[in-house]
This record gives C-alpha cells, structure tokens and sequence, in this order.
C-alpha cells in the first residue's frame, strides 16, 4: 500500500473514532482490535493512544480532551479540527470509516498470521 493511502486510511479510522455516530462501547471495542503499531504516522499513533487511554467517555467529552492530551505528548500545535478536517463525520461517511478501520484490523491479523474470516 502507498505511504499516501496508508496516511489516509489511518486518518479515516481516527475520524471514525472520534466520531459522535458510533457508541463510546464501540469505540472502546474497535480500540482493542486495533494496534498502535498498525499507525505509520507518529501524529496518528500518539492520537489513537490518547483515543484508546481515554476509555469510553462520550465522543465530545474525547474531541474537548484530545488537543491537551496530545500537546502533553509532544505536539504542541495540534489542532483538532485541521487534522480530523473541519466536518464531522457524517451518516453517510461512516461505512466508508469503518472500512478504513476494518482494512487495519485484518491487516494487523495478517501481521499476526490469522486470518479473519468474514
């Protein structure tokens, strides 16, 4: 896969994590599916583990929480809403999210060698 999609995949699967469409159960769930090494992009890594260290707090709560978490990470000019993009996701944009999230927990199974099967 391109450095370019991968970049794109994993910002697609943060944006479906910190969205306000799916339950915060969900989004703890996922999390455990996922692996931080499966985020190439340090931003994206250090963002999913604040994602992840967050547990499940409600979507917004996390969206307040992240710049801060973030900046004691080591990124101080982190800006939400310039790196999720200024919309949140949609209905219509959340199947095309969940792809996104479910191509890294396969890949992350195929890391591992299993498989999953559908």
């Amino acid at each position: 896969m391109r450095r370019e999609e991968e970049l794109r995949q994993e910002r697609q699967a943060l944006r479906l994590l910190c969205s306000n469409l799916i339950r915060a159960t969900t989004r703890v769930e996922l999390c455990g599916l996922l692996d931080s090494s499966l985020f190439q992009d340090t931003l994206h890594r250090v963002a999913f583990e604040e994602i992840r260290a967050a547990g499940p707090v409600p979507a917004k709560r996390l969206r307040e929480e992240l710049p801060g978490r973030i900046t004691n990470r080591g990124f101080p000019d982190f800006e939400l809403l310039e790196f999720l993009g200024k919309d949140l996701a949609t209905q219509g944009e959340i199947e095309q999210l969940f792809m996104s999230v479910l191509r890294m927990i396969q890949e992350r199974h195929e890391s591992d060698g299993n498989e999953l099967e559908n």
